[in-house]
């Protein structure tokens, strides 16, 4: 498995400090996130992850528990629209550049406004999506919403 990806050069570039965490993906898991904090033996509020989005038709990003759903009307409402969905895999691959399951909010193709569910800033560190199936960093969540320039929004 390749340790740099787009997502982990993004983060040297920004100087940030992380480490990683490798696990093996299962392509078959109903919930991938479930799966990488089982792995990885870290509770699942822990392990965030990484969905692309539509909201007002624009692409956003959101970061939030693997344990937790998504609410629509707060992640819309958190970046001022009316309404959000799922963004299709095949936008979110083309988007992003990454495969699904693999999706890290650093380092995307295209840069897209990301949103961090406030409950992750409670914990001293997290892990995301390394952009790469079954690669994980581990970093600071005020590391993760400040490198992103995210905002921080209570999306549960």
């Amino acid at each position: 498995m390749a340790r740099s990806t787009p997502a982990t050069l993004a983060l040297d570039k920004a100087g940030v400090a992380y480490g990683l965490a490798t696990y093996d993906y299962d392509p078959d898991a109903p919930r991938v996130g479930l799966q990488a904090a089982e792995s990885l033996g870290v509770a699942p509020d822990r392990v965030l992850k990484t969905l692309m989005t539509l909201v007002d038709g624009n692409p956003v990003c959101a970061v939030l528990a693997s344990d937790q759903e998504v609410a629509m009307k707060k992640l819309a409402a958190a970046v001022g629209g009316k309404s959000a969905g799922m963004m299709k895999p095949a936008d979110a691959e083309r988007i992003t550049g990454y495969r699904v399951g693999g999706v890290s909010p650093f380092g995307q193709k295209k840069s897209v406004p990301t949103v961090v569910d406030a409950a992750a800033m409670a914990h001293p560190k997290v892990y995301v999506n390394g952009g790469q199936r079954g690669l994980q960093v581990e970093l600071a969540p005020g590391d993760l919403a400040a490198t992103l320039g995210a905002k921080v929004a209570r999306l549960t």
